[in-house]
């Protein structure tokens, strides 16, 4: 049996639903705690090594568990929080356990590129600490932050997916379910096709933002 195209678009609608809530959701978590992760290890703005190990130590655990597993592991989690743990908005909440971690680690990485001697600088013209970190620090990596925040978006789309595993919806649902489970190989090169595309278009968009702002 084959699926209609309202299928492939209600399937595509839920995708990027689920990517751009769960996008949006984890940079409010991973920007804030990658700032952290760099400003409070040694030698940095505001060292303090008892919150940088136990950061370090949170953000190490979630980032070793596939997703997957994630998935299935809060599940009493996921239902407290939206009363169920299928479906597009029960997916939301695990993409953001998974993609949290990793863009906080992507903007550690992104933010420790900076010359150590624009801080310094900065220092020297008696600049407070949130000055640095906002007028010094992101935006000279910003550059980086954008390919950082387009290759966590891409993360996403490919954990989505994977949600349809489990009944998250959206296209990997969808491929699951009819591509794989009814044997429709039609459906799942669509599927297949659609997030080909997603993903470089994305990458893309990320590539030529980071380049103009480099320029800039």
């Amino acid at each position: 049996m084959l699926v209609d195209s309202s299928q492939i678009i209600e399937a595509l609608w839920e995708t990027l639903w689920m990517v751009g809530f769960s996008l949006l959701f984890s940079a409010l978590i991973g920007l804030p705690l990658g700032i952290l992760l760099v400003i409070t290890r040694k030698g940095h703005l505001w060292e303090h090594a008892s919150l940088f190990n136990v950061l370090n130590g949170v953000v190490n655990i979630f980032r070793s568990v596939p997703f997957i597993i994630l998935l299935v592991a809060i599940v009493p989690v996921t239902r407290f929080i939206v009363g169920t743990s299928i479906g597009t908005a029960a997916t939301i909440v695990p993409l953001v356990f998974y993609a949290g971690p990793y863009i906080a680690r992507l903007i550690e990485n992104s933010l420790l590129e900076v010359d150590k001697g624009v801080i310094e600088a900065a220092e020297a013209m008696g600049a407070a600490p949130h000055q640095i970190i906002f007028r010094f620090l992101i935006p000279e990596a910003l550059s980086s932050l954008v390919l950082a925040l387009t290759i966590a978006t891409v993360g996403l789309v490919g954990a989505s997916a994977m949600a349809g595993a489990v009944g998250g919806g959206g296209l990997g649902d969808l491929a699951i379910t009819y591509g794989y489970q009814r044997f429709d190989t039609t459906t799942m090169y669509i599927t297949l096709g659609i997030l080909i595309v997603m993903v470089q278009g994305l990458q893309t968009t990320g590539n030529l933002m980071s380049k103009r702002i480099r320029r800039s």
